[in-house]
């Protein structure tokens, strides 16, 4: 949760206010079996939690809507109601869809009029700090329709054939310039006029909502992402979340 001795956000034009999407309708197979991976515990609270209360911390955050496993919107509206949440901010609970991208179209679609900038976040990346929020909403402000938080690559990357069988050598066929390589993160923020614009566009399937912006022909600019804004995908992952949580606690009080 956010301290409130945070400045709040500048009043007049550039206060745009911010909503944020969680999609959190996947069911996270790579986890393992159990619960959604959003549902996941992470120091004994749900994953969502933790990736709610991280966009709730910004000041500039006055709605987070979470998209919901399509039968499971009551369930998470309980989860939200047990555990505790910001007051200044408001949340809404929606049913998703089969797909992230038929998710966040759902999630946008429930926004109500005056939130002009909007973010879009994975409910699996749920230690992402404040400043990385507050960089991506700044920028959105500053006139880019599209934003990323990202990180240079630490290894090198090969492009290769794929496998037409599991377990087949690769064969390379290119070694991209690593410089130029940046692995994307969120929240993505976004112009919300351009994001609706892109998902009643945009028809194919993309693994982000950047994505889905740039086959518009817009620019999507990087902004610095952080080390702890990992997703959480498989156990190592939950492993590392789990430590890097405990630290937090130990040192801050988190």
């Amino acid at each position: 949760m956010s301290d409130d001795s945070r400045p709040s956000p500048p009043a007049g034009p550039a206060a745009a206010r911010t909503a944020a999407v969680i999609p959190a309708a996947g069911r996270g197979v790579r986890l393992g079996p159990g619960a959604p991976k959003a549902l996941r515990a992470l120091g004994g609270t749900p994953m969502l939690i933790h990736a709610i209360r991280a966009m709730a911390a910004s000041r500039a955050v006055s709605l987070v809507v979470v998209v919901a496993p399509p039968d499971g919107a009551a369930e998470v509206r309980s989860l939200l109601d047990t555990h505790a949440l910001p007051e200044r901010t408001d949340f809404l609970v929606v049913p998703g869809g089969r797909s992230r991208q038929e998710s966040v179209k759902l999630g946008l679609d429930a926004l109500p009029p005056g939130h002009d900038i909007v973010l879009v976040h994975d409910a699996a990346r749920p230690l992402v700090p404040v400043d990385t929020v507050d960089a991506v909403i700044e920028a959105v402000r500053e006139g880019a329709p599209a934003v990323v938080p990202a990180l240079p690559l630490a290894d090198t990357v090969k492009q290769v054939e794929p496998a037409r069988a599991p377990g087949e050598p690769e064969p390379v066929v290119a070694t991209p310039e690593r410089a130029r390589l940046r692995a994307v993160q969120t929240p993505q923020g976004f112009d919300r006029e351009t994001l609706v614009r892109a998902h009643e566009t945009v028809t194919g399937d993309v693994t982000d909502d950047a994505g889905m912006v740039e086959q518009l022909g817009l620019t999507v600019v990087a902004v610095p992402g952080h080390e702890e804004a990992f997703k959480v995908t498989r156990p190592l992952d939950l492993v590392l979340a789990e430590a890097v949580l405990a630290r937090r606690r130990l040192n801050d009080g988190f």
